[in-house]
């Protein structure tokens, strides 16, 4: 009898065991203790915003427009300055003297420097297309860089920092902005044509 009941709790005993682990692993495989919304909602509850098109901001040559190579230097001298140099005929770091690099080869630029093979290899010019691609993520850009430079996400401050290094040495012209929307265009004409309403005499 005891052997028996023994033989019944060790039974029980194993199919609880095996039982909670077919649990808690089903619970991980399909992410039981997070929520997860549905597809298509019955309704759209209050105060959820429904994702659309990302924004992505003004045009490079915008901003280059209305950039501010000022700004960009300053920019240079807080996070470039500690590998690269860009006055003329200024000394290699442990990145390549920057001075007229603007419009040159990509990994060429520096005579003598060893560029690492993602950028040696890559090709094309240091236009200004590919110097913004190369400030946001230069990973991204030429992976397997020796660039430790994790990136500059401001578009505007880019633009600053691009402006800059063309002041440093020249460059191909800058990119014309694009031409504005036909709304925009008729929106910035009307408002031009309406008189101004006359000032109130008094202080």
């Amino acid at each position: 009898m005891t052997d028996r009941f023994n033989t019944i709790a060790g039974w029980t005993l194993f199919a609880g065991i095996v039982a909670l682990g077919l649990s808690i692993g089903s619970g991980m495989y399909f992410q039981a203790d997070k929520p997860h919304p549905p597809h298509t909602p019955g309704y759209m509850p209050a105060g959820v915003v429904v994702d659309g098109p990302a924004d992505e901001g003004p045009a490079l040559a915008t901003l280059l427009a209305s950039g501010d190579a000022a700004a960009g230097g300053a920019d240079f001298a807080s996070r470039c300055t500690v590998c690269h140099t860009i006055d003329q005929g200024g000394a290699t770091g442990t990145g390549p003297n920057l001075f007229a690099i603007v419009g040159k080869p990509v990994g060429g630029h520096e005579a003598g420097f060893a560029y690492s093979s993602a950028l040696a290899d890559h090709g094309g010019d240091w236009s200004y297309e590919n110097l913004d691609a190369w400030l946001a993520n230069p990973k991204g850009f030429a992976a397997g860089t020796k660039m430790t430079f994790a990136g500059l996400s401001n578009a505007q401050g880019r633009a600053n920092l691009i402006l800059f290094l063309r002041d440093n040495g020249g460059g191909p012209a800058l990119p014309a902005p694009p031409a504005a929307e036909p709304a925009e265009a008729e929106a910035a004409a009307d408002a031009a044509a309406t008189p101004e309403p006359a000032a109130a005499g008094g202080e």
